[in-house]
């Protein structure tokens, strides 16, 4: 039976052949125990998998694909947070072409949490994922290490931080698309320009930031720090950093906000304090999720292409997966300034 076994999880990691049944010899278990690890099963007491676990590190091992040059079969999509539709868009594209090329997709969230981003680990050695799309989120060191041991090529969408050089990234001009949403304002004569900022953490972030401060300083307006305040890309901080703003002893005229989420968060700011959009503050957003034209009234934003980013990711996981090399290591799919009636001119003093 163990030997049966020990046939069907059988496995090779790039450091080396390892079987089942060596794995299960030096961590001084049986073979159904490593089984049960690998296979993400939880009648496993933690001491045992943390030993069992790190022999299957230290090895590279992973389990065999389901028949003999099988590749590209299942996809692993990881999230740091599901709770926006951001990430649904991000999923559409990414479920476009995976569908029409016959792979399976896994969706998953992590929350910035390491215990998560090893369950998650634990989870894609037992499926013996073909493919990791990243998206938003940092990875542990020694995450990204065992992916590279286990062979399972990786691609990020919107790093939060630096990727490992080896690592393909696929994002969107957010420099140029903060400038576009900046200068748009100072074309209607918006001089005092609040921004509600994304989490500063994310490399997205500090690329819209730094196109607003360039737009400023080329129209040769003075940055005021006093207009910039920091928002997660959810609604409720871009009311709080809307309120901030309102708030100030010479709030802004308009409002550009780094996410369509807190840009409609700012819009309920202002209606609370019985202010109108476009007439007493224009507020412009970034995204241009599907919603946002059917807001009161429809936003003015950057549109960035997430679908888009999506699909881009697939084909090249799929690249990487049949051992091609993708034609660029990064990418940033152009932003586009989609006008509505959300901004304005400043109403006269």
């Amino acid at each position: 039976m163990a030997a049966r076994e020990a046939d069907a999880e059988g496995a090779s990691g790039d450091r080396g052949r390892v079987t089942i049944t060596e794995i299960a010899r030096q961590a001084g278990v049986s073979v159904p125990t490593v089984s049960r690890v690998v296979n993400g099963r939880s009648d496993v007491s933690p001491r045992t998998r943390a030993r069992v676990e790190d022999l299957l590190l230290r090895h590279g091992y992973r389990k065999r694909p389901a028949a003999p040059g099988t590749r590209a079969a299942l996809l692993d999509l990881v999230f740091n947070d599901l709770d926006s539709p951001w990430a649904v868009e991000i999923i559409r594209g990414v479920e476009e072409v995976a569908h029409a090329a016959g792979v399976g997709t896994v969706v998953s969230a992590i929350h910035g949490r390491s215990g998560d981003a090893r369950e998650w680990m634990r989870n894609l050695r037992a499926r013996a994922s073909d493919g990791v799309i990243l998206v938003t989120s940092a990875l542990e060191p020694v995450l990204h290490e065992e992916l590279r041991a286990l062979g399972v090529p990786l691609v990020v969408v919107d790093p939060a931080g630096s990727p490992a050089l080896d690592v393909p990234t696929i994002g969107a001009a957010n420099w140029s698309g903060g400038m576009a949403a900046t200068e748009h304002l100072l074309s209607l004569g918006h001089r005092r320009i609040g921004l509600i900022a994304g989490p500063p953490r994310l490399l997205c972030s500090r690329a819209r930031l730094d196109g607003y401060r360039a737009a400023l300083e080329g129209a040769g307006v003075e940055p005021d720090e006093s207009l910039v305040v920091p928002g997660d890309f959810r609604p409720d901080s871009g009311f709080a950093a809307c309120t901030t703003l309102l708030d100030l002893p010479e709030p802004p005229t308009a409002v550009f906000a780094a996410s369509d989420q807190m840009a409609l968060g700012a819009i309920e700011a202002l209606r609370r304090r019985d202010l109108r959009v476009p007439e007493d503050m224009s507020v412009i957003g970034f995204d241009d999720l599907p919603e946002v034209r059917w807001s009161a009234p429809p936003l003015t934003t950057v549109r960035q292409p997430l679908a888009d980013m999506g699909k881009l990711a697939v084909r090249t996981v799929l690249r990487l997966a049949r051992g091609e090399q993708p034609d660029s290591p990064r990418v940033e799919l152009g932003t586009e300034l989609v006008v509505r009636a959300s901004t304005a001119p400043p109403a006269a003093a």
